[in-house]
């Protein structure tokens, strides 16, 4: 929004605006914030940053702790949360000393290096992603977890399952997986989607279009223009957190987590990705499956060969793999084809001009940091494109049949997706090289990322849950 301090401090004064907030982001996505007078912020600032307690935030240990935050004034937007006027503005994390330096496992340090990267092999110097987030708007939740009691409990005013109160029921209610595309008065939320969108657009991030998704209980979908990639892991980061507010101040809740409802569609981040080089697109050729190029289908062979490495970091929550089942439209086998959505990756049969000839990788989700995934996303195919990996030769597809009504023996011929968070941990722990090229990532974070998400899917497993005691209470 602003390339100075003189000319963020016109903005100011013009609209009153009276804090400055600052987002950065945790090792596991989330973000958190600080704030301080309109008038605190000053050269020195955004010189030497402002310091915060990097431990807190899951990154160091509580002995080297010390970390200095430098907002980026390009990121700045008018807050639409705040009751006080409010600028807000992410940035990047530095460590300390006569001349900070940036700290290498911060997220958005990690997306620009896998970018430098990029620009460094000489396939490409830009990717665009366009990611589609699906989430769930719900009336009422609840949750709970303790020694001797563990429940939650969803209600949606549109489900089949909700009467409503006998005297507000009238009538239109979805049915299990009957969303897609459901019109008024059915589709419940649908001024809520055009103010959230409304607001996004005010924000600098370009709607491509929204709609009701197939889950029936308020399933959502916002899709939007592709940016470059760490461009598109910071409007990631503001559209989860426009979506939550937006739905909060309606007393609502939204929620981006993969599968909160038993027997209903999940909600996955499928990422649509294609590369340029000079401004021209890189994965266009006529002649070539799909009309894709050699290295488009290099860069498939890539992701594909590392997607279960992935996982870990794409798909990093236990409640990540109850969605890559069969049956939901979510891929569990790993292929690729086009126009086909039972597959790992699709190429989108409708996108036939040079420039819009791209792919989608359908098996993430938003629990994920974007930060991280898009960047291993990135080393991932330009692993395959340095090492000419042919999906083909491979034996990952092109599989144009629904992969879902193969044979037992048919399908045990295409290597699966992991199926829980500890598979994926331990394909990530075998197979992380290529995500330490150009020192993109680093060996210290992908321990860090490892032994924290362990502890995590650990942890889960020590709950006893409720269908345990519907199965084995009176053995």
């Amino acid at each position: 929004m602003f390339t100075d301090l003189m000319q963020m401090k016109k903005y100011c004064d013009e609209n009153e605006i009276r804090m400055i907030d600052f987002k950065m982001i945790d090792l596991m996505g989330r973000w958190r914030h600080l704030s301080i007078p309109v008038g605190r912020l000053n050269e020195e600032i955004l010189k030497r940053g402002i310091g915060f307690d990097g431990s807190s935030y899951g990154y160091a240990p509580v002995e080297k702790s010390d970390m200095v935050f430098i907002p980026d004034l390009k990121t700045a937007i008018h807050e639409p949360f705040a009751t006080i006027p409010t600028l807000s503005m992410i940035g990047d994390v530095f460590v300390t000393g006569d001349v900070p330096k940036p700290f290498d496992q911060y997220p958005r340090a990690v997306a620009k290096r896998a970018e430098e990267y990029m620009r460094s092999t000489g396939i490409a110097d830009e990717m665009k992603l366009g990611p589609e987030f699906e989430f769930y708007i719900f009336d009422r939740v609840s949750y709970h977890t303790s020694i001797n009691r563990s429940c939650f409990s969803i209600d949606a005013a549109q489900a089949e399952w909700s009467d409503g109160g006998v005297e507000d029921n009238l009538g239109f209610k979805i049915p299990l997986k009957g969303g897609y595309h459901i019109t008024p008065p059915m589709d419940v939320n649908f001024d809520l989607r055009n103010e959230i969108c409304a607001l996004l657009e005010e924000c600098g991030v370009c709607i491509k279009y929204h709609h009701h998704e197939v889950g029936g209980p308020g399933q959502q979908e916002i899709e939007v223009e592709s940016a470059s990639m760490c461009e598109m892991a910071d409007r990631t980061m503001l559209i989860k957190y426009v979506v939550r507010n937006t739905v909060y101040r309606e007393g609502k809740s939204a929620t981006f987590m993969p599968k909160p409802l038993l027997g209903e569609a999940g909600s996955g981040m499928h990422v649509h990705m294609h590369l340029f080089k000079g401004g021209m697109p890189v994965f266009y050729d006529k002649g070539g499956y799909s009309g894709l190029s050699s290295t488009a289908l290099h860069f498939i062979g890539g992701v594909l060969s590392h997607a279960r490495a992935l996982c870990a970091i794409t798909n990093p929550s236990t409640n990540s793999f109850k969605r890559l089942v069969p049956g939901y439209e979510a891929p569990v086998s790993i292929c690729f084809a086009t126009a086909n959505r039972s597959a790992v990756i699709r190429i989108p049969d409708y996108a036939k001009a040079p420039d819009q000839k791209r792919f989608e990788l359908r098996n993430p989700d938003a629990a994920c940091n974007p930060y991280y995934a898009f960047a291993a996303i990135l080393m991932a195919g330009l692993d395959g494109v340095e090492r000419r990996l042919d999906p083909v030769q491979t034996g990952f597809g092109p599989y144009d049949i629904n992969l879902y009504k193969l044979t037992k023996e048919e399908r045990a011929r295409i290597r699966p997706l992991p199926y829980s968070l500890h598979e994926a941990l331990d394909a990530l722990e075998e197979d992380h090289g290529f995500l330490l090229k150009g020192s993109v990532f680093s060996e210290k974070l992908i321990e860090l990322w490892l032994e924290k998400k362990r502890e995590e899917a650990d942890s889960y497993e020590l709950y006893p849950h409720p269908v345990e005691f519907d199965r084995y209470y009176d053995l």
